[in-house]
């Protein structure tokens, strides 16, 4: 089994989830040189490899940490990818990427049925998407059902118990849509005006952030803290009436906590974004479906379904 993972932030510690579980093959896809903080944020990076590629920077150590797993370096340019790049992986994992780059490559893999995550932080916030394709078979261990036997009276007796101590695996089905599609929720439907005090507002902040993204070509940085902090308003308010929101649906502390990256949360998002793909691949344990969000503020994720049912 091989992935498609653009090095970037989470992401030495997905790459190093995923390794040591012994996925068949890793392709590391990164175009980036190595800087100071990228030695910083990882130890698969030498502290001597600044200025080299960060792909073939990171190849060694991470081969070393399961030599049963191929590992592989690409310093090409994601976006300069052709569509038969991302044919030949079992799933792609997409991380530092633009909205629309991570549409089409989620859009190409739906259609020959390869597994697609996604996944970013932004400073004390992070999330995940997947999608596993319309029909995801998959089984869940569970405990065992043991049927009453008929030696016994009484109608506590008829009753089938729970064992414990024993458990039987349940296939199961779980369907999922493109990112597309969870992204584009008409919130003008009645439907999606019942479900929008249940809504996790960090969906509407993913929003907001991928907007910068596209526009800045970056994420916020804190050296333009004032700059961007400006602009994060501003793309909020346009988003919020685009979806036809309301504006006060996210207020302004957001801004102060999106920027940079926080290593706890890296901690947190990469490990459940590693965990979704060894447990999609493995097709063992009912996945995350299909967005999981982090608030570093709280503590605590959520997992919530969006697009079309």
């Amino acid at each position: 089994m091989f992935f498609y993972l653009q090095e970037h932030g989470i992401k030495g510690l997905l790459k190093n989830n995923l390794i040591l579980a012994g996925v068949k093959g890793l392709t590391l896809l990164d175009h980036e040189q190595v800087s100071e903080e990228s030695c910083r944020a990882q130890f698969l990076v030498p502290v001597t490899a600044q200025g080299q590629n960060r792909a073939q920077a990171s190849l060694e150590r991470a081969q070393n940490l399961n030599p049963m797993v191929e590992v592989h370096a690409d310093s090409d340019k994601v976006e300069d990818k052709p569509d038969d790049f991302f044919l030949q992986f079992d799933a792609v994992c997409l991380t530092g990427c633009s909205r629309d780059l991570m549409v089409r490559v989620d859009q190409l893999c739906s259609q020959h049925s390869i597994k697609v995550f996604c996944g970013d932080v932004y400073g004390y916030y992070g999330y995940m998407f997947c999608n596993l394709g319309q029909e995801y078979n998959y089984v869940e261990e569970k405990p065992k059902i043991v049927k009453p036997t008929g030696g016994s009276d009484g109608p506590e007796a008829k009753k089938a118990k729970v064992d414990p101590n024993e458990t039987t695996m349940v296939k199961k089905t779980a369907s999922f849509c493109t990112l597309k599609e969870a992204l584009e929720v008409d919130w003008t439907s009645e439907k999606a005006k019942a479900s929008l005090k249940r809504t996790p507002v960090d969906y509407f902040l993913l929003h907001v952030l991928l907007k910068f993204r596209t526009d800045k070509g970056r994420d916020p940085d804190p050296q333009c803290f004032a700059e961007d902090s400006q602009l994060l308003r501003q793309i909020r308010d346009d988003v919020l009436e685009a979806l036809a929101v309301s504006g006060g649906l996210l207020n302004d502390d957001f801004i102060s906590y999106c920027f940079s990256e926080m290593s706890p949360v890296c901690a947190v998002v990469g490990g459940v974004l590693g965990q979704e793909v060894v447990k999609a691949l493995s097709q063992r344990d009912a996945p995350h479906r299909n967005l999981f969000f982090f608030d570093g503020r709280k503590g605590n994720g959520v997992v919530d379904y969006f697009g079309p049912n």
